[in-house]
C-alpha cells in the first residue's frame, strides 16, 4: 500500500505516529516527509486487514495534524523490508 497524506502533517510528529501504529500492526515499509512540506509518504506491506487499520489512522493523524486528504494506491508486496521505519 502506498499513501500520500496531505495537509498539516509535517512538524506534528506524524512520522512517529505512523511508525508506532505500523509497528504495532506488524507491518513493514517506511514513512517519510516529502519536500513539498505538506505531504507525508507511507509505503507499507502486510495483511490487507492490518493495512486498512493503518489507513484509518492516517486519516486521523496525531493531535496537532490536520489531514486534508489521503491518496491510496494498492500494489503487490515486494518483500523488500524487514521492519517499518522512518526515512529521512
Amino acid at each position: 500500500m502506498h499513501a500520500l497524506v496531505h495537509g498539516r502533517v509535517q512538524g506534528v510528529n506524524f512520522r512517529r505516529f505512523v511508525e508506532r501504529h505500523a509497528d504495532a500492526l506488524g507491518l513493514t515499509g517506511y514513512v517519510r516527509n516529502l519536500a513539498s512540506g505538506r505531504q507525508v509518504e507511507v509505503y507499507a506491506e502486510g495483511s490487507k486487514s492490518d493495512l486498512d487499520i493503518l489507513i484509518e489512522h492516517l486519516y486521523i493523524g496525531p493531535p496537532r495534524a490536520i489531514v486534508e486528504k489521503v491518496d491510496i494506491t494498492w500494489s503487490e508486496a515486494k518483500g523488500g523490508y524487514t521492519r517499518f521505519g522512518v526515512k529521512y
